[in-house]
């Protein structure tokens, strides 16, 4: 992928640049508790966004999306947004790296990408952040702080694309370290890395390739749903929330903002109780709570579909240690912790059941927890 980048980049721009990337994410549990103020437990992964950047002298960005075959050009000012949706990514993250009062300045760039898109791990974030820490290494000597990058990310997101994120995707891109998990406490920002040494398991994505779209999605009505119980509570978010408190409220609240909010408040302890489980080696307690995340999302967030439900049964069937949908929802992937001994019969029993169902083969992704945001060496 890199060398077609940089073959691709020489073509365009008659020259070389500076090469960067950085990672998708899986998040192992924890799922719709950022924008709660609760814990996640993402990784960066071994599927990357790449691009070459070369500042050009002038005002403008000159940028080739070689995986969709589109170029785009743009000023930096706020009246220069271009059309492309792709490209609104990139503009975002100058907008919002000028806005904090660094520098930036016309660049060309030519960037492309293994992150699956629509399949929940979060290839926009792995975009942004790629940009976020060329834009710090190329124009700001690095002076931006990494949990900087992260905010510009999230805030591109927010304000030029439609979506009010949370802020782990772009977290998990920037501060990914290769074999750990990272408990990121989403009000406080702390973060507290968790070595990920699962001997005799592999972690491994089987894609419905049902394709979700979050902008203008019930993604956002989830997050309403979450705030106006909060209020209720009189809280800023959900984090302090617990079940007694939500029964206390049950009869002044929707039936459905009750169980966006149930949960919430659910998915918060388990995220500290795999982080314990993990600690022990206890690999069945951490698979045991992604199976209560995934009964959680189907049933009282709503955001799985048929297909993944699906996909999850199969797993269970096939005696998968733990096995959830991952993302935001409404489509994507399953994340499975599956020991060494069964998964060459887990893949094509899933893969033979999907597609007798469905008409199609889920696709599979092997992951491998790996580095965030960097520079390429040559």
């Amino acid at each position: 992928m890199k060398q077609k980048i940089k073959e691709l980049f020489n073509e365009k721009f008659g020259t070389n640049g500076v090469m960067y990337a950085s990672a998708g994410r899986i998040n192992l549990i924890g799922e719709h508790t950022d924008y709660n103020g609760g814990f996640v437990f993402p990784g960066a992964i071994d599927k990357y966004i790449a691009a070459m950047i070369n500042v050009n002298g002038t005002d403008k960005v000159r940028a080739y999306s070689a995986d969709l075959d589109s170029y785009s050009e743009f000023g930096l000012n706020e009246e220069d947004a271009p059309k492309e949706q792709w490209a609104r990514y990139i503009f975002g993250v100058c907008r919002e790296t000028i806005k904090r009062g660094f520098t930036v300045k016309g660049f060309d760039t030519v960037f492309a990408g293994n992150v699956p898109l629509g399949a929940g791990l979060s290839s926009s974030a792995a975009l942004e952040s790629c940009f976020a820490f060329a834009l710090n290494d190329l124009f700001n000597d690095n002076k931006i702080e990494k949990f900087e990058l992260a905010l510009i990310g999230q805030s591109t997101e927010h304000n030029y694309c439609g979506v009010n994120c949370g802020i782990m995707d772009q977290f998990a891109s920037v501060f990914g370290k290769k074999n750990c998990l990272m408990r990121l406490d989403c009000r406080s920002l702390e973060h507290e890395y968790f070595p990920f040494d699962a001997k005799g398991y592999k972690l491994v994505l089987v894609d419905s390739k049902v394709k979700h779209e979050l902008v203008d999605s019930p993604y956002n009505k989830r997050r309403e749903s979450c705030e106006r119980v909060a209020a209720k509570l009189g809280m800023e978010t959900l984090r302090d929330a617990d079940f007694a408190m939500l029964e206390a409220v049950k009869a002044e609240i929707s039936e459905e903002d009750y169980m966006r909010a149930r949960f919430v408040i659910g998915e918060k302890q388990r995220v500290l109780d795999v982080c314990e489980a993990l600690e022990k080696g206890d690999f069945e307690t951490v698979g045991a709570r992604m199976y209560e995340t995934h009964n959680g999302l189907s049933k009282d967030y709503e955001v799985s579909c048929v297909e993944l439900d699906f996909l999850n049964d199969v797993a269970k069937e096939c005696g998968v240690t733990g096995s959830r949908i991952m993302g935001g929802g409404f489509g994507g992937c399953t994340i499975n912790l599956v020991k060494d001994d069964l998964y060459d019969k887990f893949i094509e029993t899933v893969k033979a059941k999907f597609n007798e169902k469905y008409g199609h083969e889920p696709v599979i992704y092997p992951v491998v927890i790996s580095d965030g945001a960097h520079k390429c060496e040559d």
